[in-house]
């Protein structure tokens, strides 16, 4: 299934800083790629760097002003399982972290889905969280967490990944936050699912099920959002001022969140 993705963004750059942009097609898969960054309208120098489990970075170095990110890919099909299916790669997903506080849920997550595993269980979760939430723009705070998210009832789509994987976690199933591009997906946007190791492989879940997973086009994966976030700023003062993203798939597959997905 050949997807075609892209992303534009423009930071007001107010003092020196360097900025770390994860936009670009994991590591696994052989796209046809280009990545123009500019400073006021001159190129500017971009590092890239190796990251976990196939995220690649891009690191800018940014004196003040405008500075400009395009990035486009087509891929072309399915890709290589990234890096994270060893056994001390599981074991670290295992462990609550900053956004999914799977200590706290420990005694909800049993309470709801006592009894289930396998593609049983993400199917379960995937319903309840579905369920339990509502989708509204706006109505999260970057720093908000699964805690947070159920208590509110409501968020986007990365609280909605943040509150499955802090259950699956708090069931023993190793769980991890994957952005990625989402064909389908309206309004079209970055798009953040959970993926849970069952059977042997990384399986997605998206309780928001606005985008069929299968067309799913990953860019960072982590522990959660402080590991995949497309911007981040660091030793000075940047404002995001716009973020556009297309991503369009040559078929749009059915989905049925009681089937085993794996990103391709």
């Amino acid at each position: 299934m050949q997807r075609d993705v892209s992303a534009h963004l423009s930071v007001t750059v107010r003092s020196a800083a360097t900025l770390v942009l994860e936009v670009a097609v994991a590591l696994g898969h052989d796209p046809q790629e280009e990545l123009a960054v500019t400073l006021d309208g001159a190129p500017a120098t971009v590092r890239e760097l190796a990251g976990p489990h196939g995220t690649r970075l891009h690191v800018v170095t940014a004196e003040p002003g405008t500075l400009v990110v395009d990035y486009r890919a087509t891929v072309p099909g399915a890709g290589a399982q990234p890096p994270g299916t060893d056994e001390p790669d599981r074991l670290w997903f295992l462990r609550p972290s900053r956004y999914c506080e799977s200590d706290t849920l420990g005694p909800t997550a049993r309470a709801q889905f006592a009894g289930l595993a396998g593609a049983d269980l993400l199917a379960a979760v995937s319903s309840w969280v579905g369920t339990q939430l509502a989708y509204v723009p706006g109505s999260s705070q970057p720093t908000d967490g699964a805690v947070s998210t159920l208590l509110a009832r409501r968020g986007v789509c990365r609280d909605y990944a943040h509150l499955v994987v802090a259950l699956l976690r708090a069931l023993d199933v190793p769980a991890r936050l994957v952005a990625v591009y989402a064909p389908g997906l309206a309004p079209m946007d970055f798009h953040a699912v959970a993926e849970a190791w069952v059977d042997g492989a990384w399986r997605v879940v998206d309780a928001t099920t606005l985008a069929p997973r299968a067309s799913l086009v990953r860019v960072a994966t982590g522990r959660d959002a402080s590991d995949t976030a497309f911007l981040t700023v660091h030793g000075g003062v940047a404002v995001l001022d716009e973020v556009t993203v297309a991503a369009v798939a040559q078929t749009l597959p059915d989905d049925d969140v009681r089937s085993l997905v794996s990103i391709a």
